[in-house]
């Protein structure tokens, strides 16, 4: 697996972040049976700021938000609540997913307010930025209603408790 983290946020560095992420890449990949060696990803660990520019600049909504992903390429399946088209591979065989942005400022706040330790709020979102760039989405309802029950199985093969 080859995860291109960039931590712009000193504060990220009170977590083990690139555990974090990599745990959760991991379990992701193996609950959807993704070769996880093949799989290219890149992190971005932020603040509020960064990610509320970043939201402008590509959602046309200049707010912080807690995470955000840039698929590679477009998986989303044509019919609500049917399964994304599976990544693939380039002519290396490598799978590049594309990348994830995530803002402490906003995951802080949200773990508090959830009474959840930074640690497994950070990882649900991982999960959750994941399936985005494999073509999850929850927009529509049969579409969130996949994202969600596939996340919930992920975090509770790692432990955590169902987010939802």
């Amino acid at each position: 697996m080859e995860i291109d983290i960039l931590i712009e946020d000193d504060r990220w560095n009170s977590l083990d972040f690139n555990g974090l992420v990599e745990k959760a890449l991991a379990a992701s990949f193996l609950h959807l049976g993704i070769d996880a060696e093949a799989a290219e990803i890149s992190v971005l660990a932020c603040d509020d700021t960064r990610i509320a520019t970043l939201n402008g600049e590509f959602r046309s909504k200049p707010v912080a938000t807690n995470v955000l992903s840039w698929p590679a390429a477009s998986l989303a399946p044509d019919v609500a609540g049917g399964t994304p088209f599976p990544v693939l591979p380039g002519p290396d065989g490598s799978l590049a997913l594309g990348d994830i942005a995530i803002a402490y400022d906003t995951c802080a706040r949200e773990a508090a307010e959830l009474h959840k330790s930074m640690a497994d709020h950070v990882t649900h979102l991982v999960v959750h930025g994941t399936l985005h760039l494999l073509g999850y989405d929850h927009v529509r309802d049969p579409d969130a209603t996949l994202m969600q029950r596939i996340e919930t199985e992920i975090l509770g093969k790692l432990g955590l408790d169902d987010p939802y």
